[in-house]
């Protein structure tokens, strides 16, 4: 497995600590992690950062929300085969949000294994 470059997006700092953790216990598969509080700050990052190769999403954030960055990201090609994971409390809104580009959707409290699972599945290689 390619070592990932991983975009975490969420407002809430307790949240980004957590799925932090979990991804550093997974040294072989996790090469680094960048954060943003917001989606216009990450599409700042995704936009000086060709190598981000997964991005984890939350929806309810403040400036841009998780829909409003996926929009613009899924808006450019160079993004369309970038897995994006969806990390929400509210699975109401599944299908918008798969509407909207997202790849997979996980409902918090996030539980290590099915994170795991969920990265791997969408990040394998390909021959």
């Amino acid at each position: 497995m390619k070592q990932l470059n991983v975009l975490l997006v969420d407002d809430d700092i307790i949240n980004r600590k957590l799925i932090r953790a979990l991804l550093s216990r997974h040294k072989d598969m996790i090469n680094e992690i960048t954060e943003a509080s917001n989606g216009a700050e990450a599409l700042e990052i995704v936009d000086t950062n060709s190598e981000i190769n997964l991005v984890l999403l939350d929806i309810l954030m403040p400036i841009l929300d998780g829909k409003g960055f996926l929009r613009a990201f899924r808006s450019h090609k160079s993004n369309s085969n970038t897995p994006v994971i969806v990390l929400t409390t509210d699975d109401t809104e599944k299908n918008e949000v798969l509407n909207f580009g997202a790849d997979d959707i996980l409902i918090k409290p996030i539980k290590e294994e099915n994170l795991i699972k969920h990265i791997e599945y969408w990040t394998q290689e390909t021959d």
